[in-house]
């Protein structure tokens, strides 16, 4: 029986997932809308009233937050820890299904979803560069080879690519031409319309052939663009190359990504709520030759961040703790017990229960991570404690003449009361942590099960193995130099107890006052010490943010985040530094992971190295560097430039804008706080036209903005 436990636990510590904790993530789902142009007003009203309008139905749902910027809308989900996230997309899809009819019928795609919590820093970041690629061939490549085998991985909730776009043929309008020839933006839209027709024309079918027609109807260089006809003015052709500039560029060209200070295609991946980070990265490395061997020539797949080895390198720590302690109770018994025959009961019965304990954690569906192994390392003492009664009491039985194997029954039986009832009062002391809600029962729920499996385990082979050991290994004490060395030990230790417990009950009252007294200490000690859900991890790793001012160029940016990456880099403690600008995102911030040496190697701490990071980057003029630490647990789903956030909610916009303002600079004047930001950004110029519509009638202008060029001084005012 002993050996089949041991090899149930071998299997369990085989198959057991790795993480660094238990499964506390919320499910979370991202749903995303873009509106090229649009204002966060026009935003807001337009597509996330409605979206949010269904999917506030959602059954199971916590926490709903909106973020509306220029161009594009972002609505974070929350739900319950108990909802499953697989079973939330799809009412999630069925929602996004039925506000499709309320949504407006410029939305060029339907809104998507992702099962990725914002929040959360990506589980594996990745850097595409080339020395001979462009940045457009770069995207192309990371969107159709990187991006699909990154999103097969199992448990994959979002890849993320920045630093470039999709390549495309940009045309740029003169309006001071299309003015000249009497031209309309509509002109030139239905012009490049049915130039990339791109439709199916049939057959021509005869008695002997069948022939498949196709033609050029579709356009894919700039050079072809050029002599595109668009319209006739005085019996000749207005041709587009006369009205505009053509060139071979990207979708969006407000976009960079960076690492190292080169350029750089920067893919992030995210996990979904319960997935696990560890095999998931295991899967990538084994598929990371085929990956680069599918890229072009000349192009190179870098790792920039790996949370996986953060999480080994915790469970290795862990691991040793719990070997280190386990040898050094083996250790301590052979002192007290003074034999290392009498040891090996111990040392045989303490492995066998830990083992056996792995493997029903296997059984009941839990991982092995940080928590779980605390768990074990602290069950040490506690299975100890069972083995060393139980053989204490056989061995006293021993020694009084019995033999080993009637020692053995009667000393089993004389204590089996009492290993039950100590492992009952052990258990129902972890019985309300078992019972706690919340995010903090989800994360000391697996803690309170392993202690509960090994208490278990340890009391049935302590009435069941350990007799069984003594009775045939002998429970006799060896009696030679080690053993009278211990014995002169505990005489002393003993003499040294009877003094001090003479002078105790010499003065009773002192003693008595002693007590009150502690308990002040500690509630003294108690209201002083730091307070947290969780220590805070050294992971190696830093989130930063780099926000412009809301008026800030695209051009400027980059240079800032030059200016940036160029100072982090001069830092003793970073090893790299990726990043990226633009994309759909805000175009005044700028995302930076931030890589730093190893651990051993940084004298600082890591809250010393983040100050010193902030005071490096205080040149910038017209931008703001933050540095983050993401910790290992992350309430919410609502990310921010620091730690802690506050919420203000209101019903009037302008009203709550303006006392987001007041709050902001009433924090930034309190000495304690480092740094201060909003994700309201109302700061930036923004051109309103206000149109007088009876002077458009007149002219036979519509608000479309199709010919509005001739008159556009007439029928406007700005």
């Amino acid at each position: 029986m002993t050996v089949s436990l041991c090899l149930f636990g071998l299997m369990g510590y085989i198959s057991l997932p790795v993480s660094d904790l238990p499964n506390i993530d919320f499910p979370v789902i991202r749903v995303q809308a873009f509106q090229p142009g649009g204002t966060p007003e026009q935003i807001a009203s337009s597509i996330a009233e409605p979206l949010e309008r269904h999917l506030g139905t959602i059954a199971g749902l916590q926490e709903m937050t909106s973020q509306s910027s220029a161009g594009m809308l972002s609505i974070t989900l929350q739900f319950e820890l108990s909802r499953d996230i697989n079973g939330a997309a799809r009412d999630v899809a069925a929602a996004i299904q039925a506000a499709r009819v309320d949504l407006p019928t410029t939305l060029r795609q339907n809104p998507t979803y992702s099962k990725a919590n914002p929040n959360d820093p990506p589980a594996l970041i990745l850097a595409l560069t080339s020395d001979r690629r462009t940045m457009p061939d770069l995207y192309d490549q990371a969107t159709n080879k990187l991006l699909p085998r990154l999103a097969q991985i199992h448990g994959v909730g979002l890849v993320q690519i920045s630093g470039s776009a999709l390549p495309a043929t940009r045309v740029e309008i003169n309006p001071l031409m299309l003015y000249k020839y009497g031209l309309g933006f509509e002109d030139v839209r239905a012009a490049l319309a049915s130039a990339n027709a791109h439709t199916p024309k049939g057959f021509i079918e005869t008695s002997k052939l069948r022939l498949q027609i196709a033609t050029n109807d579709q356009v894919h260089k700039a050079a072809d663009y050029q002599d595109l006809v668009i319209a006739w003015r005085n019996g000749r052709p207005i041709h587009l190359v006369d009205v505009a500039t053509i060139i071979d560029s990207v979708e969006d060209v407000r976009n960079a990504g960076y690492y190292n200070g080169k350029p750089a295609i920067v893919a992030q991946v995210y996990m979904q709520a319960g997935a696990n980070s560890v095999a998931a990265i295991d899967q990538f490395t084994r598929e990371y030759p085929t990956l680069q061997n599918t890229l072009a020539s000349g192009t190179h797949l870098a790792v920039v961040m790996d949370r996986s080895s953060v999480i080994r390198a915790s469970l290795a720590d862990t691991r040793m703790t719990l070997g280190l302690s386990l040898g050094l109770v083996i250790l301590i018994a052979l002192i007290f017990l003074g034999s290392p025959r009498i040891v090996v009961i111990p040392a045989i019965v303490i492995p066998v229960s830990l083992l056996g304990t792995l493997g029903f954690l296997w059984l009941l569906g839990y991982g092995l991570d940080n928590m779980s192994l605390m768990a074990l390392t602290i069950s040490t003492g506690f299975v100890v404690d069972d083995a060393i009664v139980v053989l204490e009491n056989i061995t006293r039985h021993a020694e009084a003449g019995l033999s080993p194997l009637n020692a053995a029954r009667r000393g089993a039986r004389e204590v089996r009361f009492t290993i039950v009832s100590i492992t009952a009062s052990l258990i129902i002391v972890f019985l309300p942590i078992l019972l706690m809600g919340g995010l903090t029962g989800r994360l000391f729920h697996e803690f309170a099960v392993t202690v509960t499996l090994s208490l278990c385990i340890s009391a049935a082979l302590s009435l069941s193995l350990t007799p069984m050991l003594c009775a045939r290994l002998g429970t006799q004490t060896a009696n030679n130099t080690f053993t009278h060395f211990v014995d002169v030990w505990h005489d002393h230790i003993l003499r040294v107890y009877a003094r001090s417990l003479t002078i105790a009950m010499r003065y009773p009252t002192l003693v008595l006052l002693s007590l009150p007294l502690s308990l002040g200490l500690t509630w003294t000690l108690y209201q002083n010490l730091p307070k947290g859900l969780f220590p805070d991890e050294d992971t190696g790793m830093l989130l930063g943010r780099v926000m412009g001012d809301e008026t800030i160029s695209f051009q400027a940016m980059e240079r800032d985040m030059a200016t940036v990456q160029k100072q982090l880099l001069q830092d003793p403690d970073v090893a790299d530094v990726a990043g990226f600008l633009g994309g759909r995102g805000s175009s005044n911030q700028g995302n930076i992971f931030i890589r730093l040496t190893d651990k051993n190697t940084r004298p600082d701490t890591l809250a010393t190295t983040i100050s010193r990071l902030s005071q490096r980057t205080h040149s910038l003029k017209d931008a703001r560097f933050f540095a983050l630490q993401r910790g290992a647990i992350r309430i919410g789903a609502r990310p921010s430039n620091a730690a802690y956030q506050y919420s203000l909610q209101g019903s009037d916009p302008q009203e709550l804008y303006r006392y987001t303002q007041r709050l902001v600079t009433l924090l930034s004047q309190e000495k304690t706080l480092m740094d201060v930001s909003s994700d309201v950004l109302l700061g930036g110029n923004s051109m309103d036209i206000h149109l007088d519509r009876d002077t458009a009638a007149r002219v036979q202008t519509t608000p479309q903005l199709e010919r509005w060029t001739p008159f556009f001084g007439e029928v406007s005012k700005l």
